[in-house]
């Protein structure tokens, strides 16, 4: 029987022990980690890149013609758009690793 640190055994009269699996995953290598918190990172970068153009566009909608304003709103849209490059930029590099590498799962 395979022992787990979160892993409870339920034990019912008559029936022989059942392991539950635990809330926390294995991870038998560094890879297996990097392969489980990579697209958590793509996504929440996704995420956060996303409110941050809604807000650039949100800013310059209330600028109310002031160019200073206008100027921070576009520079939050361009920083944007800059970010989303570099995030797909990334992922992209870890598509073509993972083909060149061999690795599974990304």
């Amino acid at each position: 029987m395979k022992k787990s640190l979160f892993a409870q055994i339920i034990k019912l009269p008559g029936e022989t022990p059942v392991p539950i699996e635990g809330p926390v995953p294995q991870f038998g290598t560094l890879a297996d980690i990097i392969n489980k918190i990579l697209p958590l990172l793509f996504a929440a970068a996704g995420l956060i890149l996303f409110f941050y153009l809604i807000s650039g566009g949100f800013d310059l909608l209330i600028s109310a013609g002031n160019p200073e304003k206008i100027g921070k709103a576009t520079g939050k849209i361009w920083n944007a758009i800059l970010g989303f490059i570099l995030i797909f930029t990334a992922w992209w590099l870890t598509q073509i690793l993972a083909r060149i590498f061999g690795l599974k799962g990304l």
